[in-house]
Order: structure tokens, then C-alpha cells, then sequence
């Protein structure tokens, strides 16, 4: 899962590093595509989270009622959202790339990339459902083997029509959106056939988990709706902040850029350490595991949390004292910034480890609303208001605005803890959830 994620994520700096031999017309034009196409991709993402949840219970269980029932409605929910949001960028995405594109020539780049682009979010509507069914039912290698054939695909056919290469059409800005497309269909594709081959039993199960299709449909929603929320509250919070930041000094604001990829990235070993926890807990309470061995278990996996996260803060350290390697060409004062976020960096990821720890194992449960709760809370009650105060009227150093989201980490561990540590979770009835 790891390993998924760093692919995932690291194909969008590579596509970056594509595009940037074009100028910075061109990835200003992709940057702006992405972001609305960006948003779909997200929700997407996080009622994937969910149905990885869902699975989980449904396949811990052994009830093929239920896994048939998880697996039918993800995919409708899924794909509805993809095309609702398809329809949407096709219908307002022009006029909204009209309006905030700073020139025409970017604008009609832009939407070439956006049009294109559409077949990538079909795809992964469909592709990240099937993948998060396979992480489910502890099958996490078959989504890696995807990516392994995706990415590769990606690279190559993005350089061959960005710039015209082994006789395929130079398309620029679109050839990036066409190499993503392609690759996304063949890993769909790939996904599928899987899918067929390895659980075509269950199309010859009798029956819904709820009694019919549309209650069934309706349930997995109700689920799934707060867990997606969390994740859509916490892009947005986290976009809103970024507009914020526009307000700080020049080389501040270059600082909390140039981290936030670096977080992206280096904090998905601890991220899927957790989810894959959550999974893990999921089946364990589909299958009326005993309290004590619950108990167990998720000590040994908070060991291995804590574990991950020194992995991360190593990651960090050699990232800061490497900083005149990495970055040459920055100005030194953003490289003092940046080396001075490294107390913040190495704190931070135990915190949020544990607190991970605690969140997934409560959704496993299905406790669902009241993880959302502390997470928008914390975020829109707390950070955004903070990042306000601090940039706008108390004029603070980068270091005081990135200490927040230590601070926020601080905020949710009390809530977290208690609640797991009541130990409810560990009779919930997670069939009937």
C-alpha cells in the first residue's frame, strides 16, 4: 500500500518534470487544469478510503452477501460521482478556465489538458474502487502490480506526445493529459480483468446485504459519507491555508511550498502503516474476534506506528541536512526556513502516527461521524483560524505557521485517545453498521 501511494504520488511530480521543458505557460495551464479536475479526483480518493473500510468488514465476516453488496454499491457510488463530475467540467469548465486563466493561449491549453483529462477521472472512479476491494480483502499486492504497469506506460507515451516522438503527434500540454488517460485505461483494464478473475463467484450470489439493491446502495452511502468528508474537509482547510500563506513573506511562503510535497510523500509510510491498520481491525471485527486478542493485536500495530514514524522524521533529518544538495539554487534564507522547520518535523510524526492509529481503528468500528468531527473541528475551528491570526495580524515567522498543524495534532489527541480507550469499538456489530 505503501508503495501504491508513493507511485501515485510521485506521478504527479513526474508529469511536472514533463511539462516543464515547455515554459511556465504550460505548467501554469496544467496547474489550473489539474486543480478542477484535482477536486473530482479527490472525492473519489476518499469514498475509495471508505470502501477499503467496508470491504474489510464485509470480508472478515466471510459473508458473500455483504461483499457482493460492498463491492456493487462502491462501484455505483463511485462512478456516479465520476460522472456527475465529468458532466460538471464539461459543462462549466470552460467558462470557469475563462475566468481564471491569465491569458487566452493558457486558457485554451488548459482546457485541452481539462477535456482530455476527463477520461482519467472515468477511469479512476471505476479503478480506485476495484483497488481499494482488493485492500480490503488483504490483497494489496494486486493494486501495486497496476501501478508498476501504469506508471512506466505513463512516462514514456506522455514524453512520445508531449513532444512529438517515434512518429506520434507533438500535442504539448495535451500529450500529458492523453499519456495519463492511456496509462489509466490500461491499468483499469488490468484492475478488471482481475477483478473477474479472482471474484466472479459472487455474481452468482443471491441477494442484497440490506434486502434490496437500493437500500443496500443507500447504507454503504451513509457509511461512507462522514469518512469522505473528513478527507474533502481536510483538502480544502489545507487549500484555504495555502491562500493564506500568499500574504507571508517571499522566502516563508517558498518554505511551506517546498515542504508540502515532502509531507505528501515521506508521511505515507506512516499514513498506510495506519490505514492498512484500520483494514486489518476491520476484518478482525467482522469476525467476532475476541477482546483480548483485539487488544493485542492493536498494541503491536501502535509499536509498529511509532516505528514508521521515526522512519519519517530519519526521512526529514536527512532531507534538512541535505537542504544545500537538494535546493542549490534557492536563496539561503529560504534554506534557514526550511532547515528550521526540523524540530517541528521530527515531533510531529508521532502524534500524528497515534492519533492515525486511533482514527482508523474507530472508523473500523464504524464510528464514522465522530472521527469526522474531531477532524473538521480541529481543522476549521482551530488551524484555519490560527493560520488567520497569525499571518494577518501577528505577522509570525513560516516556523509558528507550520507549528500549527503540530498544535492541531495536540488538539485531537485527547478526543482520539478517550475514545478508543473507552473500548467500544471492540463490541461493535460492524454488519449491522
Amino acid at each position: 500500500m505503501t508503495l501504491k501511494a508513493i507511485f501515485l504520488h510521485g506521478t504527479v511530480v513526474i508529469d511536472g518534470f514533463l511539462l516543464s521543458s515547455l515554459g511556465e505557460g504550460a505548467l501554469a495551464a496544467v496547474g489550473l487544469a489539474a486543480a478542477l479536475g484535482g477536486i473530482v479526483l479527490g472525492v473519489i480518493f476518499a469514498f475509495s478510503h471508505a470502501m477499503q473500510i467496508r470491504t474489510a468488514q464485509a470480508f472478515g465476516g466471510g459473508d458473500l452477501v455483504f461483499l457482493k453488496s460492498v463491492l456493487a454499491s462502491g462501484l455505483t457510488v463511485s462512478l456516479s460521482i465520476g460522472i456527475i463530475g465529468v458532466g460538471s467540467i464539461l459543462m462549466w469548465g470552460e467558462s470557469l478556465i475563462a475566468s481564471l486563466a491569465p491569458s487566452t493561449d493558457i486558457a485554451a491549453q488548459a482546457q485541452g489538458y481539462l477535456v482530455i483529462f476527463t477520461i482519467v477521472i472515468l477511469g479512476e472512479s471505476i479503478g480506485q474502487c476495484i483497488a481499494s476491494f482488493f485492500n480490503g480483502c488483504s490483497r494489496s499486492k494486486l493494486p501495486l502490480y497496476g501501478y508498476l504497469m501504469s506508471v512506466p506506460i505513463n512516462v514514456v507515451s506522455s514524453i512520445g506526445l508531449i513532444h512529438g516522438l517515434w512518429g506520434l503527434p507533438a500535442l504539448g500540454v495535451a500529450g500529458a493529459a492523453m499519456g495519463s488517460a492511456i496509462a489509466i485505461t490500461v491499468q483499469t483494464i488490468f484492475w478488471v480483468v482481475l477483478l473477474l478473475r479472482t471474484n466472479r463467484h459472487l455474481r452468482r450470489v443471491a441477494g442484497w446485504h440490506n434486502d434490496t439493491f437500493r437500500p443496500t446502495v443507500k447504507r454503504h452511502l451513509g457509511f461512507a459519507l462522514p469518512i469522505a468528508a473528513t478527507f474533502v474537509s481536510a483538502t480544502v482547510s489545507t487549500h484555504v491555508c495555502s491562500l493564506i500563506y500568499v500574504n507571508m513573506s517571499l522566502n516563508g511562503f517558498a518554505a511551506l511550498t517546498l515542504i508540502a510535497p515532502w509531507n505528501m510523500l515521506a508521511g505515507q509510510v506512516a499514513m498506510q502503516w495506519t490505514q492498512a491498520t484500520g483494514i486489518l481491525v476491520a476484518q478482525l471485527l467482522g469476525k467476532g474476534t475476541p477482546e483480548a486478542v483485539l487488544d493485542r493485536f492493536l498494541s503491536r500495530a501502535w509499536k509498529g506506528a511509532f516505528v514508521a514514524a521515526c522512519i519519517v522524521s530519519l526521512i526529514f533529518l536527512a532531507m534538512c541536512l541535505s537542504l544545500d544538495w537538494i535546493y542549490p539554487n534557492l536563496e539561503a534564507e529560504t534554506r534557514a526556513i526550511l532547515f528550521g522547520f526540523l524540530p517541528i518535523l521530527l515531533i510531529i510524526q508521532f502524534p500524528r502516527a497515534t492519533n492515525a492509529i486511533c482514527g482508523n481503528t474507530l472508523r473500523a468500528s464504524g464510528d464514522t461521524v465522530y472521527v469526522m468531527h474531531i477532524f473538521i473541528w480541529s481543522q476549521w475551528a482551530f488551524r484555519v483560524p490560527a493560520t488567520t491570526l497569525f499571518i494577518l495580524y501577528f505577522d509570525l515567522s513560516a516556523f509558528w505557521i507550520l507549528s500549527l498543524f503540530l498544535w492541531e495534532e495536540v488538539i485531537k489527541f485527547p478526543a482520539f485517545h478517550h475514545r478508543l480507550w473507552r473500548g467500544d469499538w471492540k463490541r461493535s456489530n460492524v454488519a449491522a453498521t
